[in-house]
């Protein structure tokens, strides 16, 4: 190991002194209510001061759980679980510097081949090992400058990986700086949530690279407020079932709630889409729950629309040609209002970042109110020009 290079980042010393387990700025319900902002995040308090410095300084960022981390000077490579940190990193023209992702089947690059000027490393390391488990030695031949991984999501789901071997990887390799923000369902997650454009906020500060995540917010915002000024009146939008069957044939499903406030729903909230769940007592994907549901079930709802998870790597025509073809030809399936008025799409990304928030918004906004929303949302050209600092 490159103990000088070691030296690069450290952990402040509140950090130290809270722990990597720390609560600090708990809401105390387990994280499930909004704030009354409505924007799916929680006030925020002085703990989450963030020092800001040139690139040459040591600058110290602020983020629960971890607190107070203290860089020396900014960092270079780096490792993420959520790919959608990832893809934050990359929305900073740093996707050459990503070293891993949790797990590469969940990593979706496509959307960057339209932004010219802008790469990244499309085969990073996997960090999810077999029998779902993590290799703490892996952290080490890694050896990345900053890990945006939330080491509560580390720690407690089954990667055995415990506190200590946390605690060595922050001692001899370096940092952690990243909230689990994907999803709001885990009952250990007692502190603080962030919404997408706060946790990559965060990261922005990490890296110093402010300026090209107020360049990218921007193009965001100019985009939301299109979407916004053209959506129908919220009685004239559909809902939707979000659901997992990765199957061609799909026979059993393993269904989300849409009214989570998780950062990979942000597009269906932006849309004004409903949860079809709503009120049926039929309970959603969580970290204990994994009940499934059928069509029969599914037929109970009838839901407006479906959105079916773990096809993201198929084309739109790919998914209609397998599985929507198979449901069109069941015998229950073919009951179904979605299945009937085409309204079954390909249900997005378990992870999601900005890059990718963007294409999935224009994406939905055209499947769902095709009459009012074609082409493209935005600008590519400005975009990669606000990941390549040119904005």
């Amino acid at each position: 190991m490159d103990l000088d290079r070691r030296t690069f980042v450290g952990v402040g010393a509140s950090a130290i002194a809270t722990g990597l387990a720390g609560c600090a700025g708990s809401d105390g319900d387990g994280g499930e209510t909004e704030s009354a902002g409505g924007d799916g995040s929680t006030p925020a308090t002085e703990a989450d001061a963030t020092t800001t410095a040139p690139p040459t300084a040591s600058h110290t960022v602020s983020m629960e759980p971890v607190g107070d981390v203290t860089f020396d000077a900014v960092p270079e490579t780096f490792s993420a679980y959520e790919s959608g940190y990832a893809d934050m990193g990359i929305a900073l023209g740093k996707g050459d510097d990503l070293l891993a992702v949790g797990n590469t089947a969940r990593f979706h690059t496509d959307h960057v081949a339209e932004l010219d000027g802008v790469s990244v490393n499309a085969e990073p390391t996997q960090l999810l090992g077999d029998s779902f488990a993590i290799d703490r030695e892996l952290f080490y031949e890694l050896d990345s400058d900053v890990h945006l991984i939330d080491p509560q999501w580390l720690i407690n789901n089954g990667f055995k990986l415990e506190q200590s071997d946390v605690d060595g990887v922050v001692d001899d390799v370096g940092p952690f700086v990243g909230n689990t923000i994907f999803r709001r369902t885990d009952g250990w997650h007692e502190y603080r949530y962030y919404t997408l454009y706060e946790a990559f906020e965060k990261v922005a500060e990490v890296f110093q690279r402010t300026d090209r995540y107020e360049a990218v917010k921007a193009v965001h915002d100019d985009a939301l407020a299109t979407v916004s000024a053209d959506l129908p009146s919220a009685d004239s939008r559909p809902n939707a079932l979000l659901c997992f069957g990765a199957s061609d044939e799909p026979e059993q499903f393993y269904p989300y709630r849409l009214s989570d406030r998780g950062t990979n729903k942000k597009q269906f909230r932006d849309l004004g889409i409903t949860d079809a769940l709503s009120g049926t007592g039929v309970s959603g994907l969580s970290t204990n729950d994994r009940g499934q549901i059928d069509y029969e079930t599914l037929l109970s709802v009838d839901p407006d629309s479906i959105l079916l998870r773990g096809h993201e790597g198929k084309t739109e025509q790919e998914f209609r040609d397998t599985v929507v073809s198979f449901m069109q030809d069941h015998d229950v399936a073919s009951e179904l209002t979605a299945v009937q008025e085409g309204r079954v799409f390909r249900g997005g990304p378990i992870y999601q970042g900005p890059l990718q928030h963007l294409f999935n918004l224009e994406r939905f906004s055209t499947l769902y109110f095709p009459d009012r929303f074609s082409g493209e949302l935005f600008s590519r050209d400005d975009l990669a020009a606000a990941v390549r600092g040119e904005a």
